[in-house]
């Protein structure tokens, strides 16, 4: 699900409308913290697309949690 791209940042490999890995991703991560509401996409409250840790880029988003 993820493509790492250095040792802070993964890359989401179902890019900007894997609705449903998304969320049970999200579901399944302690560090899921909800983004202002402005800035949430997914109808779902906990999804990585509504998270204040991910970032978007061209093709999906980076989660930038720290660890």
């Amino acid at each position: 699900m993820w493509l790492a791209k250095n040792k802070d940042e993964r890359e989401f490999t179902g890019g900007k409308t894997d609705w449903e890995a998304a969320a049970r991703i999200a579901e399944q991560c302690s560090g899921f913290e909800p983004d202002d509401e402005d800035e949430q996409t997914a109808d779902e409250a906990v999804s990585c697309y509504n998270c204040r840790y991910r970032r978007w880029t061209v093709k999906s988003f980076s989660c930038l949690l720290p660890t």
